[in-house]
């Protein structure tokens, strides 16, 4: 079934595309994927793979050592419930949330700092400071869960009847970011199965050398 899934899925991504639009990219996402457009701010961003046969990693990404804590290598389950997913999936969400479906979100959980450097087209910012209680107060909390989650609050009560379904991400499998972004909506109830973990993040779409975009260009 999950196979059937992820083809279909994959099946969903070419619908938009030509053949003769595929064929002139010769460094494509999947055999029958060549890019995917979605909108990034009102505008249409196409994200592709890098073209240029001598392209290579941006330097954020290029460093391998990094201190643990607070870089520590993430596990492949961050929680029960919580499904990981890749880059193909990852564009399957947003090219469903581009076409109206508005049950879908993808969240940069990075602090701004990070973001500013480049994010995910599609991808709306909502740092782990956010949501975290220690850096945060419930007021916000609340007020973020209402106006982006469509989750309604009365006192200490939640209704997620109507959760939307969050692709969260940080910087990769190093960063803790989007896992405590999701930690800290699992404490207060968030349905896990809305919640899906992009691990690798920024460093592996970087890596794969997919389109980002910089806030406010």
């Amino acid at each position: 079934m999950k196979i059937f899934r992820l083809f279909m899925a994959a099946a969903a991504l070419t619908l938009p595309f030509s053949a003769s639009m595929a064929a002139d990219l010769k460094v494509k996402i999947t055999p029958d994927i060549a890019s995917v457009t979605i909108k990034h701010n009102g505008k249409d961003v196409t994200i592709q793979r890098e073209q240029k046969k001598d392209a290579t990693v941006v330097p954020a990404f290029a460093k391998t050592s990094r201190p643990c804590p607070p870089f520590c290598i993430q596990p492949a389950v961050l929680a029960p419930g919580v499904e990981t997913i890749a880059e193909v999936e990852v564009l399957d969400y947003l090219k469903r949330m581009n076409d109206g479906d508005d049950s879908i979100l993808v969240i940069d959980s990075r602090t701004p700092d990070w973001v500013k450097r480049g994010t995910i087209p599609g991808a709306i910012n909502i740092p782990w400071t956010t949501l975290n209680i220690s850096k945060s107060d419930p007021f916000t909390i609340v007020d973020t869960l209402e106006k982006h989650f469509n989750v309604t609050a009365q006192e200490d009560l939640y209704d997620f009847g109507n959760a939307k379904t969050l692709v969260m991400f940080c910087n990769g499998m190093w960063c803790g970011q989007s896992p405590n972004n999701i930690k800290s909506l699992l404490k207060i109830g968030y349905p896990s199965h809305k919640i899906k973990w992009y691990r690798g993040g920024m460093q592996d779409w970087s890596i794969l050398g997919l389109t980002t975009v910089v806030p406010g260009k």
